[in-house]
């Protein structure tokens, strides 16, 4: 939504990029590009292969987030076996009213732990924040747009 926040900035970027996989266009396999954003840290096994096709299709991966530079509010389960979640969630929890753990080869199998998107590939830069402000997005975006170093002074960074 903070890339929205760039309000009529964005026919700006339009004249420059093309927004080729996004929940926007709800393309499922992205193509080669120059500059991959990636919001949410990794917490199913296809979390995990989307990053890596990705990866390999993306000159620049940009981590957006505070999710998916160290896994965000999801990341507080990590201090609990996947087993306890599930439990809590399905079984023990306020309002719980058919106890059962999902189980359908459908559903993306959980990962142990929810980890940041660094842990699985490399990741050339980082736009903290919860969300990150829309100039910061313009900024980043802006500098690499004109071959220059992305830098984010502090004053247009928030973290509330």
């Amino acid at each position: 939504m903070s890339l929205l926040d760039i309000d009529e900035r964005i026919v700006e970027l339009l004249d420059h990029v093309e927004f080729n996989r996004s929940p926007i266009t709800d393309i499922k396999h992205c193509g080669p590009c120059d500059i991959g954003l990636i919001e949410g840290g990794l917490c199913n096994a296809d979390n995990v292969h989307v990053l890596k096709e990705f990866r390999e299709n993306c000159k620049i991966i940009i981590a957006v987030g505070a999710c998916a530079i160290n896994g965000g509010v999801p990341a507080m389960r990590n201090h609990f076996t996947l087993k306890e979640c599930l439990e809590e969630a399905y079984l023990d929890g306020i309002g719980v009213e058919n106890p059962m753990i999902p189980n359908d080869v459908e559903l993306p199998l959980l990962l142990s732990k929810v980890h940041p998107l660094h842990e699985v590939v490399h990741v050339d830069y980082y736009l903290p924040g919860c969300p990150p402000p829309a100039d910061a997005f313009m900024k980043v975006l802006t500098d690499l747009l004109e071959g220059k170093e992305p830098s984010l002074p502090k004053e247009i960074l928030h973290y509330d």
